[in-house]
């Protein structure tokens, strides 16, 4: 049963990306709405289960939301230069971000297969954005594949500070709920610098906009994160990397995009790495650190 809420999850949410193509609204606007929409259930749900986070673990929950929502505008831009299956590849790459974040700042170690991962990773960025070729598909590929690789950045921002503002296990409403809130607020702020956003609903837009903010970001996310925790480490890997694999099936069958034979390359190197990077880890603890844990 764990697995088949994880898969189910899983599956949702390969949808991100699909349900932002077919709302065709500025990116800044499905950013808001998708959290937006998503607040009056999170906050029923967290008065069903409870929430007796400390205000610290809360602030930082609010946080991640806002590094969440630069990861959004991001990738919701890369959606539209560079199609939503290959957007939806690239900001995976938030692994390799996630072990640079953990080398720079807790001083862990790379590991030997990061010196192979990373190279291939990149690579493939490269081939995905287009680099050489003229039938890429996207109208923006090679800007597409670096907003997109940027967006993972941010996108491992905030897993770190989620995973920290959430370390006390508990259910993980409320923690989504302050997700979204912080999401809300950043994009009301800083969404008019976006030319085409804007808050009056249109539609059929905002019923995608809708399935986005209920399906995908409350539905989809809380059965990962209750199934997740509680399979093999290698397990988990394996049925997140099937999330970008879905959205590039779905994005060609409802889409058509075609992928060029270079990008097709480059989408397996993308996925061969993030697997890879899963399995084997891109950072091991310090030696100090592993003396005093032992």
């Amino acid at each position: 049963m764990t697995r088949l809420i994880a898969l189910t999850g899983i599956v949702i949410i390969s949808f991100s990306a699909i349900f932002v193509r077919l709302a065709d609204v500025a990116p800044a606007t499905a950013g808001l709405f998708r959290a937006a929409y998503a607040l009056p259930l999170l906050w029923l749900l967290r008065r069903l289960t409870g929430d007796d986070r400390p205000l610290r673990a809360r602030r930082i929950a609010l946080i991640s939301g806002v590094f969440l929502s630069a990861d959004i505008a991001l990738w919701h831009t890369a959606i539209d230069l560079i199609g939503a299956g290959m957007a939806t590849v690239v900001v995976n790459t938030q692994v390799l971000w996630v072990g640079a974040i953990a080398w720079i700042i807790h001083k862990e170690h790379p590991t030997r297969a990061a010196f192979v991962v990373v190279p291939v990773m990149l690579a493939g960025v490269a081939l995905i954005g287009g680099v050489g070729t003229s039938d890429a598909y996207g109208t923006n590929p090679a800007v597409g594949a670096a907003l997109a690789a940027c967006g993972g950045f941010f996108y491992a921002g905030f897993l770190l500070l989620f995973r920290h503002a959430n370390a006390g296990g508990g259910p993980t409403t409320g923690p989504l709920l302050d997700v979204s809130i912080g999401i809300t607020a950043a994009f009301l702020l800083g969404g008019w610098f976006d030319p085409g956003f804007s808050l009056e609903p249109t539609w059929p837009a905002h019923w995608w906009l809708i399935a986005l903010a209920l399906g995908v970001h409350t539905g989809g996310w809380l059965m990962i994160a209750l199934a997740l925790p509680r399979l093999p480490a290698l397990e988990t890997s394996v049925m997140l990397l099937l999330q970008p694999s879905l959205t590039l099936v779905w994005a060609v069958m409802i889409f058509s995009e075609r992928l060029s034979a270079t990008q097709t390359a480059g989408v397996a190197l993308v996925l061969v790495g993030i697997a890879t990077a899963a399995a084997r880890g891109l950072v091991r603890p310090a030696v100090e650190e592993t003396l005093l844990d032992s």
